[in-house]
């Protein structure tokens, strides 16, 4: 008895040691502070994360056990609603975890998301393989009483009930098993693939030793080159990282073949070097594991299980857009580097255009046609500008104001907060978060995030977004010049923005993105139409040494230029969608090498072009879920995007107040709150045609001669 007695009182002493740390830890501490609560990123450590996430998974649990085992009738408040507000205290830590995890990753971090992301698997599926909670959500998705319910409630019981169905909520219990076990694996897999890429893209660089290893570059990538050599410390003039904001500007300018040769390379055989960090193996595995789940979840191929929830819901559908813009993008390729090849052969080069020449001569063409150099435009694109650029189109279009704050933490110094506010009422709507440099420890590319999203079950509740990009910091005390590209990039990854700040809806899994994958693309690549705007080029795309505005000849040419490249950029994308789609749609192993390869040459893929991305670095498709058999959904929403923008166009111009109010009223602010075919047709009046999209991309229309 005394043995039992003294086991009861260390464990009561272990729990209350273990309750005290719980109550020090700041993760664990709702957010406090204005605007309904921000992060207190000043507070954090990543010490803190393994026992916050371990407190808050259990605490989820034990929310998600009461909704189950309600001893009640299921209504819509004791499940779907109650279930919309359990895990407060588990969100907030999974914002802050990954915003860690793309912007601030380093050795002691990564050893804890190698640890962590299978127990968030487990966590999941405990959750969705729950059965007395799928009997409840399936009891209300088939009762007849619910269909009195509003649409927005009835939305989301079936958003509820679909999530589930897709997670194996019906199977029996060796399944359930069997793609518990399968998800983990898959955790864990995800996660070595993007530590794997973070490492290739830290770890190599182009050195530049000599000042004739600078020929050619313009001044802003010049210093970025020697900012970033004193950045890691080298003992070299300056160097190129491995990262595309990098490669991409010096691919483009430098005169030095054998030194544009050395940057394609490593960065088009990130994760295939054959070290610790090649992915190959690992992508193979998260196939092979993918097909056994979608088997076991009663569907043929990967592809399938992942298109169920599309708009497309159909993988031949998405084959059928791809391939009937491959060949017209295909022949402007050629017809691109037919004239390309004729300025090598001009100049004596006796070489046939290989891929880390295309660039380089793309621009040569570009000046010779259009009469058009991007060292003649970048002087004009200052990020800053560009920012106030984006700040004015949201109040023209859906009348937001940007204040910058200085009143909330951040988790690092380069990131700057801006209060959002509807500039009639003056109201709050949310807050913008706006990470802009690269850096060591930030996964590259550029991207949204919603840290909170906007709804209102039990009162307002201000929604928290993000903007993250890479662009090259350069000298200190020098403004930032970035490429047309780098700048439509900016107003794609604001229109995502945007339709989180633009949600009204009541239930946070309804608000803003929360969209099928292949219509959240939509907004965001619709809003880079603004950039090229005279409005937008008057005032804002200004000399950085004589603050005057861009020539209105120089303005005229990029109209003219407007879709030069297109074929490049065509093939580049959809290239590595076709890929994606094949890989998912193939049930047995694949050699990644042998199976590019050959899906490539049957495409008859242009030699002078590569995937944008390569298996081995395919982040979109193998560092989780999100796009896997989805990177499609960049062309399929531009089809959309294309078509919206001729409502403009029909209109009075970009600038039309009815026709913006209708594209708030119908998708900004929507959500996922109707189907989203139906909310585009409640914009456009109709479905969306592709015509628009060859319009766009200036390709032969069908039916029409060229």
């Amino acid at each position: 008895m005394k043995r039992i007695l003294t086991f009861f009182l260390m464990g009561t002493t272990f729990l209350s040691a273990e309750a005290q740390t719980n109550s020090n830890n700041p993760l664990l501490k709702p957010w406090a502070g204005p605007y309904g609560g921000v992060p207190a990123f000043n507070e954090y450590k990543v010490v803190d994360f393994k026992p916050a996430i371990e407190f808050a998974i259990q605490e989820k649990l034990n929310e998600i056990d009461a909704i189950a085992n309600n001893p009640k009738a299921p209504t819509f408040e004791n499940t779907i609603a109650a279930m919309e507000r359990s895990g407060k205290t588990m969100d907030r830590i999974f914002t802050v975890y990954g915003i860690y995890r793309s912007n601030l990753s380093s050795p002691e971090f990564s050893a804890i998301d190698r640890e962590m992301s299978p127990k968030f698997s487990e966590f999941s599926d405990k959750i969705n393989q729950n059965k007395k909670l799928f009997t409840r959500i399936e009891t209300l998705y088939n009762s007849k009483e619910s269909k009195k319910l509003t649409s927005e409630q009835q939305r989301l019981i079936w958003l509820y009930y679909t999530n589930f169905v897709r997670q194996g909520a019906k199977l029996n219990e060796s399944d359930k098993a069997k793609v518990a076990a399968i998800n983990k694996e898959l955790a864990s897999l995800y996660t070595r693939f993007s530590q794997n890429l973070l490492a290739e893209e830290q770890n190599q660089y182009v050195a530049l030793e000599k000042e004739s290893d600078f020929d050619g570059l313009p001044d802003e990538v010049k210093k970025a080159a020697i900012a970033e050599a004193k950045t890691r410390k080298l003992s070299v003039l300056g160097c190129i990282a491995n990262t595309r904001s990098s490669i991409e500007p010096f691919l483009t300018f430098s005169t030095r073949r054998d030194l544009r040769e050395k940057a394609f390379d490593i960065f088009v055989k990130r994760g295939d070097n054959g070290n610790a960090n090649d992915n190959n193996s690992t992508a193979v595995s998260i196939l092979e594991l993918r097909t056994q789940k979608a088997k076991l979840l009663g569907f043929p191929t990967f592809a399938n299980w992942s298109l169920s929830n599309k708009m497309a819901k159909d993988p031949q559908k998405t084959l059928d857009l791809m391939l009937s813009v491959w060949e017209p993008a295909v022949e402007k390729v050629h017809e691109d580097v037919a004239e390309m090849q004729k300025i090598v052969d001009a100049e004596g080069g006796k070489f046939k255009i290989q891929p880390w020449d295309y660039r380089f001569y793309a621009e040569k063409v570009r000046k010779a046609k259009y009469d058009l150099d991007q060292n003649e435009v970048k002087p004009y694109l200052q990020l800053e500008n560009l920012r106030e650029g984006m700040f004015w189109v949201a109040g023209e279009l859906f009348n937001l104001s940007f204040k910058q704050i200085t009143n909330v933490p951040v988790y690092h110094p380069d990131v700057r907060v801006w209060e959002v506010s509807n500039k009639i009422t003056g109201k709050a709507v949310g807050l913008w978060y706006f990470d802009p440099y690269a850096r060591a420890g930030k996964r590259s590319g550029a991207w949204m995030n919603a840290y909170r999203n906007q709804q209102r079950m039990d009162g307002e509740v201000l929604t928290i977004v993000s903007n993250n990009c890479n662009f090259i910091k350069g000298a200190a005390n020098e403004p930032i010049l970035i490429s047309w590209e780098d700048a439509s990039t900016l107003f794609h990854e604001f229109g995502h923005a945007l339709h989180g700040l633009c949600s009204n809806v009541t239930y946070p899994s309804l608000a803003g993105t929360s969209v099928a994958r292949d219509y959240v693309e939509f907004p965001s690549q619709l809003l880079e139409h603004w950039l090229a705007t005279p409005e937008v080029l008057n005032k804002f795309a200004l000399h950085y040494k004589t603050g005057e505005p861009l020539p209105k000849s120089l303005v005229d040419r990029i109209e003219r230029a407007g879709t030069f490249g297109e074929g490049f950029s065509t093939v580049e994308t959809i290239s590595s969608s076709l890929v994606d789609m094949k890989l998912h749609l193939a049930t047995e192993k694949i050699d990644p090498k042998k199976f590019e390869k050959e899906t490539l040459d049957a495409l008859h893929m242009p030699s002078e072009i590569v995937m944008r991305h390569r298996i081995p670095q395919f982040g979109h498709i193998f560092s989780g879920d999100g796009y896997s058999a989805g990177y499609y959904s960049y062309l399929w929403a531009d089809v959309i995007n294309a078509d919206a923008w001729e409502a403009f166009t029909e209109g009075k111009g970009p600038y039309d107040k009815a026709v913006a109010k209708r594209l708030y009223e119908t998708v900004f602010s929507v959500g996922n709150t109707i189907d989203q075919e139906k909310a585009y047709e409640n914009f456009r009046g109709r479905a969306p045609k592709s015509d628009a999209l060859m319009r766009a991309r200036n390709f032969p229309v069908a039916g029409t001669k060229k």
